[in-house]
């Protein structure tokens, strides 16, 4: 067989890897366009229910509540119905949660279908990169896993640019537009739209050779192997699979536990991780960055244009990360983006603290004088481009293929859980904390938690490009085994 035609036939899979990958990373969109569609709505939904600043930052967070929950539990359902089957799951509450908000009368039932919402979320959060990573080759899988990162960066510029859109035609979010609803009710049930396309696009696609293989369907996983990864030898891959299938099959809570402060130390890695993303405040940008930038002095139009650019900012950037993450590696990437994260941080802190507030018509009203204005802005845009070209898509990169795979699902599933919780945490704090203590201070702590982000990166987190899942079980064991070791002999000194 000639070179030519060899290299026809890996283009073939690899054009098939990819497409599935897609198909797969709408979850992602999805996971980007409801998260980021309440941006646009939020005061309009303040006006409408007359909340105070921390119950609607309540009801703007309520989502990731269910995030939590969906992320919780969805690595556990995947393993007993499918990782399609649960792909339509999610499909379903992201549609029931659209039209359910758009039709919403009270802050409770608003409350419901945010949480509902948040399950899909929280399911898609977790399936696709767990999909991707099972189905892909690891000399691209880091790539591949970054098209999750890619379509949920997609999902907020979709989300923010229909909000735009809606609310221009209208006049305003709380403005009436068609049948009568309020633009900000239609910013929600637009979404009906890429969710439909996403449980088509799951019943399309195959499934995981890893939960084939678990279910004992050994020629199905063999072929799927073969024909869309292009795997030389299928059978011998499935072998290998089906050792580690055996010993993560029972996975629970319990398979976690180890001696650094009552889990496995790579669990605490993961954690931490995830926690690091959601504290350096990329969501209180992209939940909040048009009520954010009219809060000091931006015109309505100009705050829903400027929050537009900069999740197209967001979008651009994460090609980077596709482009250099199997390249220079993990690791390398989340170092300088945590650099790039504290400067333009550091450079928002400073300008925020410069905001002035005066009183116009009996109204206290808040701006930045130049040059703060523009300094805040580049500062919040610099911010966005290093973390979308790093900590976004990495950090969900690393979750996928950093655990051995007998704790994968389990691991993946509360370490996720842990962001949403930390995205929450921020999220519904924001709104007040930015009337209690400004801006300034708030940023600080973001810049802070960017400087954290480097010294743990560098001094916890090791490289995995270029490693496939199976290996990653003896890698994991040499360190368990290595850390026992040392407390053991810390244990022996003291007595």
């Amino acid at each position: 067989m000639s070179e030519a035609h060899n290299a026809e036939i890996a283009d073939q899979h690899t054009a098939k890897v990819i497409g599935v990958s897609i198909a797969a990373a709408v979850g992602g969109f999805l996971f980007g366009f409801d998260s980021s569609v309440i941006n646009g709505a939020v005061d309009a939904i303040q006006k409408t229910f007359e909340l105070s600043f921390l119950v609607n930052g309540f009801a703007v967070a309520v989502a990731l509540l269910g995030c939590a929950v969906g992320a919780w539990f969805a690595g556990r359902l995947a393993d007993s119905w499918g990782r399609k089957r649960v792909m339509l799951l999610g499909s379903a509450l992201f549609i029931i949660s659209a039209i359910g908000t758009a039709y919403t009368q009270t802050l409770w039932d608003l409350l419901l279908w945010r949480i509902l919402g948040g399950l899909g979320i929280g399911i898609a959060s977790v399936i696709a990169p767990a999909y991707i990573s099972e189905i892909a080759p690891a000399r691209y899988r880091g790539a591949l896993a970054s098209m999750q990162q890619l379509a949920i960066t997609l999902g907020i510029f979709a989300a923010l640019l229909s909000d735009t859109v809606l609310q221009n035609k209208a006049g305003g979010p709380e403005k009436d537009l068609w049948w009568g609803l309020d633009a900000w009710r239609w910013m929600f049930l637009v979404g009906v739209v890429p969710a439909v396309i996403y449980g088509l696009l799951a019943l399309s696609i195959p499934e995981s050779p890893r939960y084939l293989v678990g279910r004992n369907r050994d020629e199905e996983a063999a072929r799927i192997l073969r024909e869309v990864t292009g795997e030389i030898h299928p059978l011998e891959r499935v072998k290998e699979i089906r050792l580690t299938v055996k010993r993560e099959r029972n996975s629970s809570l319990a398979d976690i536990r180890g001696p650094s402060f009552g889990l496995h130390p790579l669990v605490w890695v993961g954690i931490w991780l995830a926690i690091f993303q959601q504290f350096v405040g990329i969501n209180a940008i992209f939940y909040y960055s048009t009520t954010l930038w009219q809060s000091v002095g931006f015109s309505t139009d100009d705050a829903f244009t400027t929050s537009v650019i900069t999740s197209a900012i967001n979008v651009g950037m994460t090609f980077v990360a596709i482009l250099f993450v199997d390249r220079i590696g993990r690791r390398v990437l989340l170092l300088w983006g945590s650099v790039g994260m504290f400067i333009g941080l550091v450079m928002a802190c400073v300008a925020f603290t410069q905001a002035v507030t005066t009183v116009v018509d009996g109204k206290p009203t808040t701006s930045l004088a130049d040059p703060w204005g523009p300094l805040a802005l580049v500062g919040a845009n610099l911010f966005v481009v290093a973390f979308a070209a790093t900590w976004g898509p990495v950090m969900w990169v690393m979750l996928g293929e950093m655990f051995p795979n007998r704790i994968r699902g389990v691991a993946l599933g509360v370490c996720t859980a842990f962001n949403w919780v930390a995205n929450f945490i921020i999220s519904m704090l924001f709104p007040q904390m930015s009337k209690v203590v400004g801006l300034g201070w708030i940023y600080g702590f973001f810049a802070f938690c960017a400087a954290a982000s480097y010294f743990f990166v560098r001094f916890k987190v090791r490289e995995t490009k270029g490693i496939e899942l199976e290996d990653m079980d003896a890698m994991a064991d040499s360190e368990l085994s290595a850390l026992k070791s040392k407390y053991a002999a810390k244990s022996a000194r003291v007595t």
